[in-house]
């Protein structure tokens, strides 16, 4: 299919430091596919076709009027009718433990910011470190609220934290975070996680959902390490190799 396609009809909706969107993006350049690259966050005009095409979030793949919301690589493969596959999700126990060195990391990195530091938006996004700190605390809370019947709303990643909010304090509620996902996860009567849970972009088992929890947080994680060391400041307790493997993190921190 692809190759009846002009690079004009293939468009790919993004905002910068949007994790899904980045890694959208590198699939389609690993893939060979051309696209129009438009980004809603700084260009008016993708806003309003973004907005014509009837889509409210992003990452979008469009061609024509029809189009697919990208949380998942598995539908972009589906809509652009690709003959690939990607790597299969690590058992939800590894997940779990992944996501507890995650959080453990951010609150650990939220809370080496100066006060002003932490209010200043990066680069080309309107988001500041305390923003993502939080939503990175967020994307956990509602991937385990999804499993408990709280349906996943795109509106809700747009959460931020009280404006007298602090480094300490952003980390302090991570941390209550955390402590509620342990006590998910040891509740957990069926460890496999097979059943499915309601999202924004369709009905989906929570094992595919938990991986995108866990790869989605590893992503603004090294997001804040990197707003820490555009600060010049190290990161305390940087993530490495061994704590991201198999997840299917972008290689790009932030778009270029």
């Amino acid at each position: 299919m692809i190759g009846t396609l002009s690079a004009a009809r293939i468009k790919l909706f993004w905002q910068p430091g949007c994790s899904s969107c980045l890694r959208t993006k590198e699939f389609l350049i690993e893939q060979g596919i051309e696209f129009e690259s438009l980004d809603v966050h700084n260009d008016p005009d993708a806003r309003a076709q973004l907005a014509e095409l009837g889509a409210r979030s992003v990452p979008v793949v469009s061609i024509g009027k029809r189009y697919t919301f990208c949380q998942s690589i598995h539908d972009v493969i589906k809509f652009l009718d690709l003959k690939t596959s990607v790597q299969e999700p690590l058992p939800p126990a590894q997940l779990f433990a992944k996501l507890d060195v995650l959080m453990r990391a951010n609150a650990r990195y939220v809370r080496q910011f100066q006060p002003d530091q932490l209010k200043t938006p990066f680069r080309n996004r309107n988001r500041t470190p305390a923003g993502l700190a939080f939503h990175m605390f967020r994307v956990v809370e509602m991937g385990m609220q999804a499993s408990q019947g709280i349906a996943l709303r795109f509106e809700s990643f747009d959460d931020l934290p009280p404006d007298g909010w602090s480094g300490e304090d952003i980390a302090a509620w991570g941390e209550s975070v955390r402590a509620r996902l342990l006590a998910w996860w040891a509740e957990q009567k069926d460890p496999s996680v097979n059943y499915t849970v309601q999202t924004y972009y369709g009905t989906r088992p929570f094992h595919e959902v938990l991986e995108r929890t866990a790869w989605h947080a590893a992503q603004h994680t090294r997001q804040v390490m990197l707003m820490l060391e555009s600060q010049g400041i190290e990161p305390d307790g940087p993530l490495t190799a061994a704590d991201l493997e198999g997840l299917p993190v972008p290689k790009e921190v932030w778009d270029k």
